[in-house]
C-alpha cells in the first residue's frame, strides 16, 4: 500500500508530543476561577461555542485559546470578572506556553529509522511562534526536511503542500492522531494515511462512525508500528 512513498509527513501536537492534554488541564483551571458564576458544565459549553466563533478571527493555538477564555469569562460573568481573575486566565495562557515537551514513546527511534528512506516534514496548524518554539525545545528539528505550518488542515491545504514538493499524491503518506486533520482530507486527494490515535481529542476534531466508513486507511495503537507499514 505505502511502496511509492516518497515523502512523509508527520503531525506536531499529540502525534510527536503531548498537547491536548494541557488544554483539558487548563479548561479545568478555568472552570474553577468561573464556578459562582456558572456551572462547569455550562461553562465548558460556552467556552467551547467561543473557540469555534474565534477560530476564524485567531486560528489555532494557545494565544487563540486565551483570548476565548477571557471573552468567554466576560460573557459568562456579565462583565463583572475582577482583574485578578483575569489575570489569572493570563496565566492559564503562560504556563501552557511554558510546558516542557514531553516526547510520545518511540517518536525519535522512528524518526531516526526513517530519515535515511524518506523525505521527512511536518504539517501542523496552529501558532507560527508557538510551533517553533515546541520543535525546538522537542530537539526533533533536525529529522525534518522543512515545516509547514499552515491555519487549517483541508483538501486544499494538501493539495498545496503536494504541489510545493513536485510529487503526486499517491507518494505522500501523513501521520497524525486527528482523523478529521490528518487523514480524511489527506485520503480526498488519493494520499495515504496512517492513524495514531491519542487518548484525548478536541470535540471539534472528532468525526462519526459514518464519515470514516470504507475509508483506506491504517490505524496503529503505537508510533513505533508504522515502521511495519513503510
Amino acid at each position: 500500500m505505502h511502496k511509492n512513498i516518497k515523502v512523509i509527513a508527520f503531525d506536531a501536537d499529540d502525534t510527536l508530543w503531548v498537547n491536548e492534554t494541557y488544554f483539558r488541564d487548563a479548561e479545568i483551571e478555568f472552570a474553577k476561577l468561573l464556578s459562582h458564576f456558572e456551572t462547569v458544565n455550562t461553562i465548558d459549553q460556552e467556552l467551547f461555542k467561543t473557540e469555534i466563533k474565534n477560530l476564524e478571527f485567531y486560528g489555532y493555538g494557545i494565544k487563540g485559546f486565551v483570548l476565548s477564555m477571557i471573552e468567554c469569562a466576560l460573557e459568562l460573568s456579565n462583565y463583572k470578572i475582577n482583574p485578578k481573575s483575569l489575570q489569572a486566565i493570563l496565566n492559564i495562557g503562560k504556563e501552557m506556553l511554558n510546558k516542557p515537551i514531553e516526547l510520545l514513546p518511540e517518536i525519535e527511534k522512528v524518526l531516526k529509522t526513517l530519515q535515511p528512506k524518506y523525505k521527512l516534514i511536518l504539517v501542523t496548524k496552529g501558532d507560527l511562534l508557538d510551533q517553533e518554539r515546541k520543535l525546538k525545545k522537542s530537539n526533533l528539528l533536525h529529522y525534518f526536511h522543512h515545516i509547514e505550518v499552515v491555519t487549517d488542515k483541508k483538501t486544499t491545504d494538501y493539495q498545496k503542500i503536494i504541489k510545493h514538493l513536485d510529487i503526486h499524491s499517491s507518494e505522500f503518506l501523513m501521520i497524525g492522531n486527528s482523523l478529521k486533520s490528518d487523514i480524511l482530507p489527506v485520503l480526498e486527494i488519493g494520499a495515504a494515511a496512517i492513524h495514531v490515535p491519542f487518548h484525548t481529542t478536541w470535540i471539534h476534531e472528532e468525526v462519526s462512525k459514518i464519515e470514516t466508513n470504507d475509508k483506506n486507511y491504517h490505524t496503529v495503537l503505537n508510533i513505533k508500528e508504522v515502521l511495519t507499514l513503510v
